[in-house]
């Protein structure tokens, strides 16, 4: 339960900063306004905010039960959390808030939140490259090797989608051939 709260106070922190706060004030500054009327653009951007809104909150709730921690850089899951939205990608929080500024961009047919849509997930792929994945291999060690080779970011392999259990990871040494004594 303390794991939900700690989520649920760094969501809200997260997606007031970064999703709400940053791009109001960017349309505030470029001068873009409400769209006027309702028509295609309209539609499509508020379902991609809904989808990608819907997928970061998939992420940490996920890193709450299953990981029995936070996204927070302070609050990292004490457990690999290789389900729910991470079983299809390497990194679908940054992919859903991608996805949210991009329908933002397109509702509000903003160039500005199109261009802080691009810098947030280049900054992200640099974050998990240079921080997060290093990181994340010196906590979780075979279990996040095998994550990985099972799952390359938006990439998919045909292999089975099931977590990695200590029983798999028994049966995979037991395959393997051994040396014989001389």
């Amino acid at each position: 339960m303390a794991a939900l709260v700690r989520s649920l106070v760094y969501a809200t922190l997260f997606i007031s900063l970064v999703l709400v706060f940053v791009p109001a004030r960017l349309l505030e500054w470029s001068g873009v306004t409400r769209p006027a009327e309702f028509g295609a653009a309209l539609l499509a951007g508020n379902v991609l905010v809904a989808a990608g809104a819907t997928l970061v909150l998939m992420c940490i709730l996920t890193f709450a039960f299953k990981g029995r921690g936070t996204p927070a850089l302070f609050d990292p899951p004490r457990k690999l959390v290789v389900r729910g939205p991470y079983r299809l990608v390497r990194n679908p929080m940054y992919i859903g808030a991608g996805v949210a500024l991009l329908g933002a961009a397109l509702r509000y047919r903003s160039a500005a939140l199109l261009a802080y849509a691009a810098i947030f997930l280049v900054a992200m792929h640099l974050f998990v490259v240079g921080y997060e994945e290093p990181t994340l291999r010196r906590t979780f060690g075979a279990d996040y090797e095998e994550y990985c080779r099972r799952g390359e970011g938006l990439r998919r392999r045909g292999v089975s989608r099931a977590a990695p259990t200590r029983a798999s990871r028994t049966r995979a040494r037991a395959r393997r051939p051994r040396p014989r004594p001389r």
